[in-house]
């Protein structure tokens, strides 16, 4: 009699950070259990509400291809990624946020995106708004002091001159095909286990923000590439965490000086990242409180 074959090792794990994510997380969950192409889902729990909680514990002891992680705290979003993707056995990790829900076909897209382009590779997928239409941030361009404060303050929108600053490329034609940018979003991307370890992983001096812009800068440094996926689809509802936005926004700018620090090559380049942080921090810190004070007038203009 011969022996039992032993299970093939999962192919493709999605790794889920999760923080006070509200409802769209069990809809996100429930979208990726429904992808065929999934054979396992770490999900890293950096502190949901009590019932959340206790309503995951629940779920993963009935859904054999749901791996929870809690009890570490509040490690932030780059290093409860890292600690998914140590806990993955998979060949293909697939970085999704909460609160985003896979089209049909998405993780197949993914896998197939990086066919023909230099490793290490990340393909990123194309995110949409609940309305259709593309995300801002989806497909970006070379994220530097000048085009982040131009971009920030938008006078790429206001100014023609300075259309070619602008960060975003939402508004560009939809590529036929796989096309290699800059920067992808850390909504929702793929990459091979072995080139996310070749990389180092997720840099976990950023807590919340912009590590996928690092990952990406790291990627092209490393002579890798990154690709974005315009058939590779995911809904994303965005800010459904129940943090403050002006928290959220804070560790944003953070994370953006901290990069252009890391970038900077030569003593000029640090004092110019050193002397925008400021503009950069007021300019980040100033757009929820546009928010709050214009909107009331903008629902009575509508």
């Amino acid at each position: 009699m011969s022996a039992a074959r032993p299970a093939a090792p999962p192919d493709v794990s999605v790794i889920m950070v999760v923080y006070r994510t509200g409802p769209a997380l069990f809809d996100s969950i429930a979208h990726v259990l429904a992808e065929p192409r999934v054979d396992e889902l770490v999900l890293v729990d950096n502190g949901s509400a009590p019932r959340d909680a206790a309503r995951l514990v629940e779920l993963a002891r009935a859904e054999p291809r749901l791996r929870l992680l809690q009890g570490h705290g509040n490690v932030g979003f780059a290093r409860g990624c890292n600690l998914g993707a140590r806990a993955a056995g998979s060949a293909y990790l697939v970085i999704l946020n909460p609160d985003a829900y896979l089209r049909p076909g998405c993780v197949a897209a993914l896998i197939e995106g990086a066919k023909g382009f230099t490793s290490p590779c990340v393909v990123g997928a194309r995110v949409l708004n609940t309305d259709g239409t593309e995300q801002r941030g989806a497909r970006r361009g070379e994220v530097t002091p000048l085009t982040t404060l131009l971009s920030l303050s938008r006078l790429t929108r206001l100014i023609p001159a300075f259309r070619r600053f602008e960060i975003h490329r939402d508004e560009d034609p939809v590529p036929d095909g796989p096309i290699a940018v800059p920067t992808i979003s850390g909504a929702c991307f793929g990459v091979s286990h072995a080139d996310f370890d070749a990389v180092g992983g997720f840099d976990e001096g950023f807590f919340l923000h912009v590590e996928d812009i690092d990952l990406c800068w790291r990627v092209r440094r490393a002579g890798g590439s990154v690709v974005f996926q315009p058939s590779a689809e995911v809904l994303h509802e965005g800010s459904t965490s129940r943090s403050l936005r002006i928290k959220v926004e804070y560790h944003k700018a953070q994370g953006l000086n901290r990069y252009f620090l890391k970038r900077a090559d030569n003593p000029a380049g640090v004092l110019l990242a050193l002397s925008i942080s400021p503009l950069i921090l007021l300019a980040s810190l100033a757009r929820p409180a546009l928010r709050a004070l214009l909107g009331p007038a903008r629902g009575r203009l509508r």
